[in-house]
């Protein structure tokens, strides 16, 4: 990029931010925190409220080694361009330490080649691209400094797998789907994932993939054309807007179940963005997700969140428990390593393991696969991705994900896998059972 175009590009961001950018450094005696992510979203602001009320008890028991730790933010607006400005910003005029990132797959993907260039620690809390990971897996010293808390598409498409034989071939009989699916690349990713697994081990097969754009407003003619396939039911993959698409599946009573990655349906707020129609849906959510059961320590930050905000989202997306919880990891790194230099910080973030449990078990995990560590179930490593457990009774760490399911009451529970499951998988009632 042309310095100049780059320097107005990083002033025009700082004014649309309403962030200052006269220090060319910050003081000696604080520590700067970059959020990046969208300032609109419930997933952005999940992410920023969490990093939020970390620092704030970070700093209460002392910063990082006596210094004030310091949040600095910039909005992505859920756009890749832009995303990029941003991570710009935070490097260039901010001077960050550390990065802690709420963003979406795309704009993630936009920005790491300016992580890398900047070498800054960065922490992604919302993107579950498995493309990044195997970039470390690839290079790892080039990208070392990268790590991501949630488990990446390959271990959600692997707990999908189990939930397709175990519920939707096995219980429910269904052998043939459609997908209908975001031209995003989380909707492609998972497509790849689930339409080369869902055959061979879940025995159900693909009929047909249905792309739209995140534009959408009328998904008729792309439920007719679910429907015409034959299949039994639709998996959708959807992560931008997908509120949409879940009323009017509703509105339209269409005679297919529909199950998936619906990113609405993660949040209290679906309920309410639906206008009520989001009864029947269910989907596939990282963890702690809506309707499941959480653990002292993370109902303690629950607790906090919700005394400090009013506004939406009320609770916590998963990611606002991952930036939470990440924080404090990133920072006893820091504070081991004695600060954010790579060589130390790298291999001391590598190191930290938080085991959250309930009821005397362990319920949620947050550790980090090592460079040359193998998952066993998949035989692959996943350098500096969130130490996820794929294969029952998940007595090493928390599984990647849960399935969600919504009821025409409004209610939200977790019904699969047993282990975490407080409810029942059902189909709307005016889809005909076969």
């Amino acid at each position: 990029m042309n310095p100049f175009m780059k320097l107005t590009a990083v002033a025009a961001l700082a004014l649309s931010t309403g962030l200052a950018t006269s220090g060319l450094s910050h003081a000696a005696d604080t520590v700067k925190v970059g959020f990046i992510g969208s300032f609109a979203s419930d997933t952005g602001r999940s992410t920023l409220r969490g990093a939020e009320i970390a620092i704030e008890e970070l700093n209460a028991a002392g910063g990082l080694n006596g210094k004030k730790i310091v949040l600095v933010k910039a909005d992505t607006h859920e756009d890749v361009t832009e995303g990029i400005k941003a991570y710009e910003y935070l490097a260039e005029t901010e001077k960050v330490d550390f990065v802690i990132s709420g963003c979406i797959d795309d704009v993630s993907l936009g920005w790491l080649p300016r992580m890398v260039e900047y070498k800054i620690p960065t922490l992604d809390t919302w993107t579950s691209n498995i493309g990044i990971i195997d970039k470390l897996v690839s290079d790892f010293d080039t990208y070392k400094m990268y790590f991501m808390n949630v488990a990446t598409d390959e271990a959600l498409a692997a707990l999908y797998v189990d939930f397709g034989k175990d519920i939707l071939a096995k219980k429910m009989g269904w052998k043939k789907t459609v997908i209908v699916q975001e031209d995003t690349a989380f909707g492609n990713a998972i497509n790849g994932l689930v339409t080369q697994l869902l055959a061979p081990e879940a025995g159900i097969k693909v009929l047909d993939t249905i792309v739209y754009d995140t534009a959408t407003v009328d998904f008729s003619p792309i439920f007719s054309r679910a429907v015409d396939s034959g299949a039994d039911f639709i998996y959708l993959v959807a992560s931008v807007n997908s509120q949409v698409v879940s009323s009017q599946y509703v509105k339209l009573q269409v005679p297919l179940a529909m199950t998936g990655v619906n990113v609405s349906a993660l949040g209290r707020e679906y309920w309410e963005d639906t206008g009520g129609a989001g009864g029947g849906i269910s989907t596939l959510s990282p963890i702690p997700s809506v309707g499941f059961a959480i653990d002292d320590e993370s109902a303690a930050f629950v607790k906090k969140y919700q005394a400090k905000y009013s506004d939406r989202p009320k609770y916590p997306h998963f990611n606002g428990f991952n930036a939470y919880f990440g924080l404090k990891q990133a920072f006893s790194a820091a504070e081991k390593a004695g600060g954010f230099g790579l060589d130390k910080w790298v291999p001391a973030m590598e190191n930290e393991d938080l085991v959250l449990k309930k009821d005397g078990k362990l319920w949620l995990r947050y550790a980090f696969w090592k460079p040359g560590e193998k998952e066993p179930r998949t035989g692959r490593t996943y350098p500096h991705n969130i130490k996820f457990d794929i294969s029952p009774p998940y007595d090493s760490g928390a599984p990647s994900m849960v399935v969600v399911q919504w009821y025409e009451d409004g209610k939200a529970k977790v019904v699969y896998p047993p282990k975490y499951a407080n409810g029942e998988f059902a189909v709307p009632s005016w889809v005909k059972k076969k």
